[in-house]
């Protein structure tokens, strides 16, 4: 509310630098120049008068996009809300001035671009986990591994693959161990996790400093 709203048209002045905030968002910082014409009636031309530097942040998708679009010395069109900094450092005031950029395009008056549209990644869908599936499977490998674990007359079942209950003449069976006669198997357990969806990261950013900068909070 009473933010101040500007649209600067100028040229970027610094290579767009991209960071990840504390809580993960997407952040990008320039500076733009603006320069100011004026028409010098003594030489009868245009020429520059003033030029006024601002510090652009870019979030988000918009930082991502900014990172992969623009580069030094390319005209561009900044709408934003503009704020004014004062810092104190070595004894000296210093003012700066900000734009936290709702839009960035280029200057289309000075040159042409191509746009291309960028789809946000979405994670793929999971499959349910097919118990009958791997119930048989599981059974069959049990099976294989059993035939071929017969040594000298005994049966031996490979530790981690099964635990045999009720075997035949109420003998109980043992992982890894020897046991008398044929077994049956008669229940095991499959389990199966999934990683759920990662959790959504909050937009909001707390003040701090990038790059000896001081960091807006993110609008």
């Amino acid at each position: 509310m009473n933010e101040t709203l500007v649209t600067v048209v100028g040229n970027v002045a610094t290579q767009p630098d991209f960071r990840e905030a504390a809580n993960g968002a997407a952040l990008a910082r320039f500076r733009l120049a603006a320069t100011v014409r004026r028409w010098d009636r003594g030489r009868e031309e245009w020429a520059d008068a003033y030029t006024s530097f601002y510090s652009v942040w870019a979030w988000r998708s918009l930082a991502s996009n900014v990172v992969a679009s623009v580069t030094i010395g390319e005209p561009v069109v900044v709408q934003g809300k503009l704020r004014i900094n004062t810092q104190e450092r070595d004894g000296r005031r210093w003012t700066s001035a900000e734009i936290d950029a709702v839009a960035i395009g280029h200057d289309l008056a000075r040159g042409t671009s191509a746009f291309r549209r960028v789809s946000p990644a979405r994670p793929l869908p999971v499959e349910p986990v097919r118990m009958a599936g791997v119930m048989g499977k599981a059974v069959t490998d049990v099976e294989a591994a059993r035939m071929s674990a017969v040594v000298g007359g005994a049966e031996v079942v490979p530790t981690g693959i099964a635990k045999a209950v009720g075997s035949s003449g109420g003998r109980p069976s043992a992982r890894g161990a020897s046991v008398g006669g044929p077994s049956s198997v008669e229940s095991f357990a499959v389990e199966s996790s999934a990683d759920g969806p990662p959790d959504e990261i909050s937009d909001r950013e707390g003040g701090g400093k990038v790059g000896g900068s001081l960091v807006p909070s993110a609008p």
